[in-house]
């Protein structure tokens, strides 16, 4: 297959300047999203958040039309089914920064600050990640194994601990109080304070670090779980930028809604564990470890086409949303049955 045509068609044809003007219009959106937004502290309205996130999904599906019709649709199907994944696991982390927001009790209309520069920071680790991804993947044929087993064991615990934890009282913020002077009261959204001469951080500061913190363990299935769908650098990092605009205005969209996607942490771990799947017969089909198959490629082992992921990855997680909600709604409507129920008995007259 040839490559003549568009320079973004493999990784190794990607000029430097291709990357420092979409690394530039990334960081100008994330400069807008500030200045326009951000700085001076508000609480969302539902009509502006979904404005604003129509408008970055309608980018982003705009941005993998542009890659199918100039490069062609095997990668235009790797940008999108990259993007649905990165976006459906960013879900994932709003639901994690809602707990850590509830824990900290963020007032609403500084929350968007903290959102901003959370979103920031998983940025930057998801392009650390993917440089390195790229790298091991260019001179190590035997990385897929290691991702491959390692979003198997992500999907199992995607499964079954979710939830289990609260990141805004686990261990890592308990060392971080120890070793910093901590205010216990919000001073605006300022990150320290100075009371009686000394210093203090604000839990403002501490509410960023978690969220840090979490963008470094989420950057960790979510690199292997896109290079499982393509090997292209540019589109791992363009789906993840994509991904994450519109993140912050998606979390007041969606807030009420992420209580009730009870299946999502299941839908996730589908895909984890099929993309997981996918990285394994992709490496056994490439393979050059020598105590396997003394070292020689299986070939008969199938490759499972992008088509079949895109849909695979659509069908989890429109599935996974329908029970979350008909679960929710059922709850609801049997609490309203016993709630009448109760009443029924507390009224009844007596004899």
């Amino acid at each position: 297959m040839s490559y003549t045509y568009f320079p973004w068609r493999s990784p190794w044809a990607v000029t430097p300047l291709i990357w420092i003007i979409t690394i530039a219009v990334t960081i100008a959106f994330f400069v807008f999203e500030f200045f326009v937004h951000v700085r001076k502290p508000h609480e969302p309205t539902i009509g502006e958040s979904a404005r604003w996130s129509a408008f970055y999904i309608g980018l982003a599906l705009l941005f993998g039309v542009g890659i199918g019709v100039f490069s062609g649709w095997t990668y235009g199907g790797e940008y999108f089914a990259g993007y649905l994944t990165e976006k459906a696991l960013s879900i994932d982390n709003l639901f994690v920064f809602l707990i850590i927001m509830t824990g900290f009790a963020v007032p609403k209309k500084y929350q968007q600050k903290v959102l901003m520069i959370g979103i920031v920071i998983a940025l930057i680790m998801r392009g650390g990640f993917i440089a390195v991804g790229a790298a091991l993947i260019e001179n190590f044929s035997w990385i897929f194994y290691l991702f491959g087993a390692l979003l198997l064991f992500l999907a199992y615990k995607q499964a079954f601990s979710h939830g289990d934890s609260d990141p805004a009282n686990g261990k890592f913020m308990q060392f971080v109080r120890r070793i910093l002077p901590v205010s216990e009261e919000y001073n605006g959204d300022k990150m320290t304070v100075r009371k009686d001469g000394k210093r203090f951080v604000t839990p403002m500061l501490l509410v960023i670090i978690a969220i840090g913190f979490i963008d470094l363990v989420f950057a960790v299935d979510s690199i292997p779980a896109i290079y499982g769908l393509t090997k292209e650098a540019y589109i791992v990092f363009t789906a993840n930028a994509f991904a994450l605009m519109g993140l912050r205005q998606l979390y007041f969209l969606i807030g009420g809604l992420l209580e009730r996607l009870v299946y999502l942490a299941q839908g996730l771990a589908v895909i984890l564990a099929f993309i997981g799947v996918k990285l394994v017969f992709h490496a056994l089909h490439v393979n050059e470890v020598p105590f396997i198959n003394g070292g020689e490629p299986l070939l008969w082992v199938p490759e499972i086409p992008i088509w079949f992921s895109l849909l695979f990855i659509a069908a989890t997680v429109a599935v996974a949303t329908w029970l979350s909600l008909r679960k929710t709604r059922n709850d609801a409507q049997k609490a309203d049955r016993t709630t009448f129920d109760d009443e029924k008995v507390i009224h009844a007259p007596e004899d």
